[in-house]
């Protein structure tokens, strides 16, 4: 199992590009269930989450040209094989994805109930319900979600609370069923509008993308096209708090400013400087950090996957802050290792009590999820001495070439086999 090793106490400066984004990325390969024709993608990120579903398809009997420069084409019109197995699944929680759309094309769909980071509880009952609403029978046994309809048919949807993966797969699902659907309280996530307009430029009849509810009125078919991925919010945030972490200096290409409103707020509160103009921001911050607090919340709030980060952040501020985490439940378990590294945070419940201090400590150090990892980085960024990061494929799932783009910036990060 590789390691990260970096040896910190430099600050961070240069600029970069930012990559696709993951979270767009996932439900959009798997619209290409959808199509009859081929599906064009640009911007694609190049990450094992990214492979992961591209090699599920492979086995559904897609097919899959890479035209270099970041841009991929899917021919995914005529499989033959619907089942998606544990052995894909248990990796990655968005190979859910293929239920709506597998569903919708062909009637019927086999797929593992799904693994992915350990992050607290996220049931795929509101995807199940709302496909029965649908018209879809479905049975859950031997730990593979059986799916089958004639032909789903419009419904009105209610989802109890607002579900990323669940909006997405509903509305591909909706795309070729028969009548009107109605999603009520569905999520807003730029990820969400962005496989909207792909699923647009495909034929589909959606409108209310950006609002809590969508109307999508099904067809037939839906077509092939061309679509370029978003650019990565959560990425982008993550380099955005390293560079004031480290009390540095980035400039940062390629990116949506319109998707890092809350983001930009805290930085802005913690004493970075920021200016921006289209596509690019540059952030430094001089001086002492200045403690924030805040709550996760669904779009357009503090994402849950920025929450650990802004806890370094927050660790080595001039004072006490507090964060609350209201999305997942277990999505602390980063504290115990930045408490390895010096970090004063106490915890009560979903809350974390933190208390600055001036510096943090080199540790060998666990990730125990994707944006846990990435707060073990930044961490060990600042911490002067050798920092030893063990279980970075998490960070490999939803970081493109983190240690190339950290060595770009003057860090020292190295990969390590065990």
């Amino acid at each position: 199992m590789k390691k990260l090793k970096i040896i910190g106490g430099r600050p961070l400066f240069g600029e970069i590009d930012i990559s696709g984004s993951k979270n767009a990325a996932l439900p959009i390969i798997a619209s290409s269930i959808l199509s009859s024709g081929n599906l064009i993608l640009s911007n694609v990120p190049k990450l094992h989450d990214v492979s992961t579903m591209i090699k599920l398809l492979k086995t559904m009997g897609a097919s899959f040209i890479d035209h270099g420069d970041h841009c991929l084409k899917i021919e995914a019109h005529s499989l033959n094989n619907y089942i998606a197995s544990y052995d894909l699944v248990k990796t990655m929680r968005a190979s859910i994805l293929v239920l709506g759309p597998l569903l919708a094309k062909y009637g019927e769909a086999r797929v593992s109930l799904p693994g992915g980071c350990a992050i607290g509880a996220r049931p795929v009952n509101l995807h199940i319900n709302g496909l029965r609403k649908m018209g879809a029978e479905i049975n859950i046994k031997e730990g593979y979600i059986d799916a089958k309809a004639n032909r789903l048919r419009g419904a009105t949807i209610s989802l109890e609370t607002i579900t990323v993966t669940g909006t997405a797969n509903l509305m591909m699902a909706a795309t070729l069923a028969k009548g009107k659907t109605l999603l009520k309280n569905v999520a807003i996530e730029p990820e969400i509008i962005n496989l909207g307009e792909c699923l647009q430029s495909m034929g589909a009849n959606i409108e209310g993308l950006g609002t809590r509810i969508i109307s999508i009125e099904g067809v037939d078919s839906l077509r092939g096209h061309s679509h370029e991925i978003i650019p990565d919010r959560i990425e982008a945030a993550t380099y955005l708090i390293g560079a004031c972490v480290t009390k540095g200096s980035l400039k940062l290409n390629k990116l949506r400013i319109d998707h890092l409103d809350s983001v930009i707020d805290l930085l802005k509160k913690a004493g970075a400087q920021i200016s921006f103009q289209k596509n690019q921001i540059d952030v430094s911050l001089n001086g002492d950090i200045q403690p924030i607090n805040f709550s996760t919340n669904p779009y357009p709030g503090v994402p849950t996957d920025v929450q650990a980060q802004f806890m370094v952040l927050n660790a080595l501020a001039d004072g006490d802050s507090e964060i609350k985490e209201t999305i997942f439940e277990n999505r602390l378990m980063h504290v115990l290792e930045l408490q390895r590294m010096g970090a004063d945070i106490n915890l009560d419940k979903n809350t974390a009590y933190i208390k600055g201090v001036r510096k943090l400590n080199a540790a060998p150090v666990m990730a125990t999820d994707l944006r846990a990892s990435a707060a073990l980085v930044l961490a060990g960024l600042t911490a002067k001495g050798e920092t030893i990061i063990d279980r970075i494929y998490h960070i490999d799932r939803g970081y493109e070439e983190i240690d190339r783009k950290l060595s770009q910036l003057g860090a020292q990060v190295l990969r390590l086999d065990s």
